[in-house]
C-alpha cells in the first residue's frame, strides 16, 4: 500500500522545520502547531509511559547496475543540530563528504547496513531495501527483528536503549518514500514522500548511507578499474554501459535487472 504525504508536512520549507513538526506530532498528535515540548527522550510531561524515539531511515543504491543497497537509521540529538541538513542528492559529493563526520556526531545513535548483490538478485530490489533497513534497526536494538549479518559489516553508534536511558522505549520510524518497511510493525511507521528533503533525521540517514556506499564503490573501483565505479557509483552511465559491453559483467553487477541489449 502506498501512502500520501501527511498533511502537516506538506508546506515545510526545511528539514529542520519538518523534524520539529514531526517531533511535536510524535509527542502528541494534537499538538502540531503548538508550543509543546519537543523532547522525545523524556515524555513524562505528556503522560507517556515509555520514551518515544524518532528514527529517520533512508536507503541509497536502489537504481544502480552494480553494488549493494545501503540503508541508514538515524536519531538526531536535536532538530536543528545541523541546519544545512538536506536530501543527499541535493548536495555535491564534496559537500556530503565534508558533512559526514559532523552528521555522525549530531546523531544520538545511527546504524548503516546493507543488502548484497546476491540478495538483491535473489529477493528483488524492494525486498533488499527492506532487508537493509531492518538490519539497521536491528543493529540499534529494535526488538522483534532477527536478520542474518550482512556481507558488509554494519557501522553502528549507540543504541535505542542508550538514547532512551532505559530498556523501556517506543520507536516512531519516519521512512523516506511512500511505503512502510515490510517486517516491521506498521503502527510505528510513517512513510514521508521525499522525506530526505523534509525531515532532518531522514536527511541525516540519507547522507550517511550515501557517503558510506560511495566509499564502498570507490573500493570496488580498485578491483574493477575498467567500470569507473568511483565516478558512477554503479549507476548506468554511458561509460559504465560501454565498459560492460567491452568487458562483460563482474561478480558485483546485479543480474536481475539491467538495460536491454546487455544480456
Amino acid at each position: 500500500m502506498k501512502f500520501k504525504l501527511p498533511a502537516f508536512l506538506e508546506n515545510v520549507e526545511t528539514p529542520v522545520e519538518g523534524e520539529t513538526l514531526l517531533r511535536k506530532f510524535v509527542a502528541d498528535p494534537a499538538s502540531v502547531g503548538g508550543e509543546e515540548s519537543l523532547d522525545l527522550f523524556s515524555l513524562a510531561n505528556v503522560g507517556m509511559k515509555k520514551n518515544v524515539i524518532l528514527v529517520g531511515i533512508d536507503e541509497v543504491g536502489r537504481g544502480p547496475l552494480a553494488g549493494p543497497v545501503v540503508a541508514c537509521a538515524a536519531v538526531l540529538k536535536s532538530p536543528d543540530i545541523i541546519p544545512e541538513l538536506n536530501d543527499s542528492k541535493k548536495l555535491t559529493r564534496p559537500k556530503r563528504e565534508a558533512m559526514f563526520d559532523a552528521v555522525k556526531d549530531a546523531c544520538a545513535c545511527y546504524a548503516i547496513a546493507s543488502a548484497s548483490v546476491e540478495e538483491i538478485d535473489r529477493i528483488n530490489i524492494l525486498e533488499a531495501d527492506f532487508l537493509a533497513m531492518r538490519r539497521a534497526l536491528q543493529a540499534l536494538g529494535m526488538p522483534g527483528i532477527n536478520e542474518s549479518a550482512p556481507e558488509i559489516p554494519v557501522e553502528v553508534k549507540g543504541s535505542f536503549a542508550e538514547v532512551s536511558g532505559t530498556a523501556e522505549f517506543e520507536l516512531f520510524i519516519a521512512v523516506d518514500g511512500n511505503l512502510k518497511i515490510r517486517g516491521v510493525s506498521a503502527e510505528m511507521q510513517m512513510p514521508i514522500v521525499k522525506g530526505d528533503g523534509r525531515v532532518a533525521s531522514i536527511s541525516a540517514a540519507s547522507i550517511l548511507a550515501k557517503v558510506f556506499r560511495d566509499r564502498f564503490m570507490d573500493k570496488l573501483a580498485e578491483t574493477y578499474p575498467e567500470y569507473g565505479f568511483e565516478k558512477n557509483a554503479g549507476y548506468g552511465s554511458k561509460a559504465h554501459l560501454d565498459a560492460i559491453r567491452k568487458f562483460g559483467f563482474t561478480p558485483v553487477h546485479r543480474r536481475s535487472f539491467h538495460p536491454k541489449g546487455l544480456e
